[in-house]
């Protein structure tokens, strides 16, 4: 989808206000060259203070780029385009983050063992003033787990840095009886409405 303008993004310093490898090499595999820079944000957001999953997950992601490129600018390293994600498992009106102990990751996935949820990935893209805000949602069906399954995962340590309290890419995805709606959102960065922005952003700057 990017070959059109693949050459102008070749050209500018892109940097995903993240931490997550999972994210870089999703970006990479297209072709893109990325920087990582986590951010800073303490994403202290209250989830409750915001209408809709989909407001939350993108004010979160709107924060993180706005401190990663203030900080960059600061250290007079500005970038041409920060992008930013923020990633939420949700069943019901509950929501699921990052577990704070390997307790908390096992009640999550005793919850979400047999059931279906849906996974909010909210993306900001910010190339100078420009910036575009996008939220997409994906349905996952877990199998049924027994309580050693689960604590067996846990064990292994991947749990502990995911939202919901697993990594569908990684040994999780062995509980995935099925997925509705992109894989890639799931995973933390929707490649297709991304590359969709990006393209669009673009596509005039010859």
């Amino acid at each position: 989808m990017l070959q059109p303008v693949m050459h102008i993004l070749k050209q500018k310093n892109i940097i995903l206000a993240s931490g997550s490898p999972r994210r870089k090499e999703l970006i990479e595999n297209i072709g893109l060259k990325v920087g990582l820079c986590p951010s800073l944000f303490e994403e202290n957001l209250d989830p409750k203070s915001f209408n809709t999953f989909s407001a939350f997950v993108e004010e979160t992601a709107l924060q993180k780029v706005l401190e990663v490129e203030n900080r960059l600018i600061f250290e007079g390293k500005k970038p041409d385009v920060v992008i930013g994600a923020d990633t939420m498992v949700t069943l019901g009106r509950e929501m699921f983050g990052k577990p704070t102990s390997e307790q908390e990751a096992f009640d999550m996935l005793t919850n979400l063992s047999g059931r279906g949820h849906t996974v909010y990935t909210g993306v900001v893209v910010k190339a100078a003033d420009e910036v575009v805000k996008f939220t997409e949602t994906t349905d996952v069906f877990f199998g049924n787990m027994d309580e050693q399954q689960i604590r067996g995962y846990i064990a292994t340590g991947e749990p502990m840095d995911k939202a919901g309290g697993y990594g569908i890419q990684g040994i999780g995805g062995t509980f995935v009886e099925r997925v509705e709606g992109d894989y890639f959102t799931v995973v933390g960065l929707p490649l297709y409405r991304l590359c969709k922005v990006l393209y669009d952003m673009f596509k005039g700057s010859e």
